[in-house]
């Protein structure tokens, strides 16, 4: 037996043992060993989604993790949801990746934080996304379908589809434009400030 087919049984017979522990989890697919699961039978993943290793997902109260087919999602990768996250089929999720639907209130000053009460934001990846290196997706981000987001960015906010987002704040750089099939610098004010 090559070395090949053995990882390929050993994915499968894991893959077998999360099916029995998660929501759904569709064949063909992989993922490594996780850090932290918090609320397993929350968590669907669709046919053919890798997660490499060093996955942190938790679903507090009625959070819940919606991934749809044919999603790469790279190592390190930490999801906190509170209500619904979605991750469109197509997208690829490059290693230590967060996304969340959670802010922490901090207005009282004299109570620690994590005494304050959470606040849920809704937060969705389109299909046939990229997220880049070390992105930072915020409570309250809007991805539109083939959305591409820059290496360390940091968003929040609603960006419609085929919009390039770069920085800290995320802003939009690009667009795609089907009239002319070509992706178009833009002048954009869309940042995290523009949305709070």
């Amino acid at each position: 037996m090559s070395v090949h087919r053995f990882w390929k049984i050993c994915w499968g017979v894991r893959a077998l043992c999360y099916s029995l522990i998660l929501g759904a989890f569709r064949f063909p697919g992989y993922l490594g060993p996780p850090m932290f699961l918090l609320g397993p039978r929350k968590m669907t993943f669709g046919r053919k989604v890798r997660v490499f290793p060093g996955l942190r997902a938790e679903c507090h109260g009625d959070g819940r993790l919606l991934v749809g087919d044919n999603v790469a999602i790279g190592q390190g990768f930490h999801v906190t949801a509170m209500g619904p996250i979605s991750i469109g089929s197509g997208t690829l999720i490059t290693g230590y990746v967060s996304v969340t639907d959670i802010e922490h209130e901090y207005r009282e000053i004299d109570v620690p934080i994590l005494e304050q009460p959470s606040v849920w934001k809704e937060t969705r990846i389109g299909r046939n996304c990229f997220l880049g290196m070390g992105a930072r997706v915020q409570a309250g981000t809007i991805l539109g379908d083939g959305c591409i987001v820059g290496a360390n960015a940091v968003i929040r906010g609603e960006f419609p589809p085929y919009s390039v987002i770069v920085g800290a704040p995320g802003r939009v750089v690009k667009r795609y434009t089907p009239e002319s099939g070509t992706w178009q610098r833009v002048a954009s004010t869309h940042s995290i400030e523009s949305s709070s």
